[in-house]
């Protein structure tokens, strides 16, 4: 019996082999191509699902590999380093058949979409660094502890708080995925402006939050350093930088030094928000990504 192929941008989930590994991914919305790539490493990546956003783009969300439906490589959980994200994006960009497509990347994703545009800038009609930063490091982890500190003392009366921050103490230990999912499910809470003034609006993303230990280390098992300071100079790629005023992981601060690293790049801060504005504040972010895109679709 002969089957028809399916266009790789028909609507629901796909999965095409790269590099022997299954790449799977999902197709929703209408209208120009955005490639959305999921934060973590290792978080699910259903938590990026953008309704508002796929009122106006075509917007397809790739499971990294290590993650969810996609296939691990055979050193999990090393290995999965922005190089190899990369060459995964690029495959899968090759695979959907646009000329240009638009990459947006979240957290971690944001530091796989900056390194992917620095190498293919040909093949992007530009880019959207959502809760990214240029480098990470010593500094990056201070900054990071001062936003939690920050976090703790705003929400110091409520009851959930050791809680949250006993899930964070417990992230350098974590080895597998259960532990790994644990850690997101309890850390969840100081990624929102105010998780616990919309709990019960909330509460359903939180408990469906998971996804795979990845270490973060290279195949030798050396680390995977980020640091794109010299580089972003030369970006060729038009640049929208998103950020939540109340991110405590990559926030303001960093959004700010992407923004004067990249140049003619865009900056939009999400007032009312945390680490997740399109869930946050959906119709502001979509609004900015959306005009991003219309703006530069036909660069």
């Amino acid at each position: 019996m002969n089957t028809v192929a399916r266009h790789p941008l028909s609507h629901g989930a796909h999965t095409v082999d790269i590099q022997g590994i299954t790449q799977r991914y999902h197709v929703h919305g209408t209208g120009p191509v955005c490639v959305a790539h999921s934060g973590g490493p290792g978080i699910r990546w259903e938590y990026l699902r953008m309704p508002a956003v796929e009122e106006h783009l075509t917007v397809v969300y790739p499971e990294p590999v290590g993650t969810g439906g996609s296939g691990r490589l055979p050193n999990h959980p090393h290995g999965y380093t922005r190089d190899l994200y990369t060459s995964f994006l690029d495959a899968l960009i090759d695979h959907l058949a646009v000329p240009r497509v638009h990459l947006l990347g979240h957290s971690h994703g944001g530091f796989v979409a900056q390194h992917y545009a620095l190498r293919h800038a040909d093949r992007l009609a530009g880019v959207i660094l959502y809760e990214s930063a240029a480098a990470t490091g010593p500094e990056f982890g201070a900054e990071a502890m001062r936003k939690v500190g920050e976090f703790a003392t705003r929400f110091a009366d409520r009851p959930e708080l050791p809680e949250v921050l006993g899930a964070l103490q417990s992230v350098p230990a974590i080895s597998n995925d259960e532990e790994f999912t644990a850690a997101a499910r309890g850390l969840l809470p100081a990624y929102f402006a105010d998780y616990w003034s919309r709990e019960e609006e909330l509460a359903p993303l939180r408990a469906a939050v998971g996804g795979s230990h990845i270490s973060g280390l290279d195949a030798n098992g050396g680390p995977d350093v980020i640091d794109d300071r010299a580089a972003l100079g030369s970006l060729g790629v038009p640049a929208l930088v998103v950020v939540g005023r109340h991110d405590v992981i990559c926030g303001v601060r960093w959004a700010e030094e992407l923004n004067k690293l990249i140049p003619g790049s865009e900056l939009v801060v999400l007032e009312g928000s945390g680490h997740f504005g399109h869930i946050e504040e959906p119709e502001r972010f979509s609004r900015a990504v959306a005009d991003f895109v219309a703006s530069t679709a036909s660069d």
